[in-house]
């Protein structure tokens, strides 16, 4: 479990151009998974480019903060199993 958010940029910026899955609170004790490539690592944020239908994307950010409280969970895609960052 990652212990600062240094340690979660330093995963993410290892983690480019993968496939990522998030989870985050979607209010009501609703959980929202979304997956798709991790695009860009910013000083506070990252980004990720969400499935879509191949002539329309949607682009997301989340902040390392989400990640270290658990508002959101980071995993990747490995070989159909994932590799949590978080939790």
């Amino acid at each position: 479990m990652p212990k600062s958010i240094g340690d979660i940029k330093n995963t993410l910026d290892c983690q480019l151009g993968n496939r990522i899955v998030l989870k985050a609170n979607g209010g009501r004790k609703k959980t929202i998974e979304r997956s798709g490539v991790l695009k860009e690592t910013y000083p506070s944020v990252f980004i990720v480019e969400l499935d879509q239908d191949k002539h329309n994307f949607e682009r997301v950010s989340y902040t390392y903060t989400d990640v270290l409280t658990d508002n959101v969970q980071v995993s990747f895609e490995e070989d159909s199993h994932h590799e949590a960052i978080a939790h």
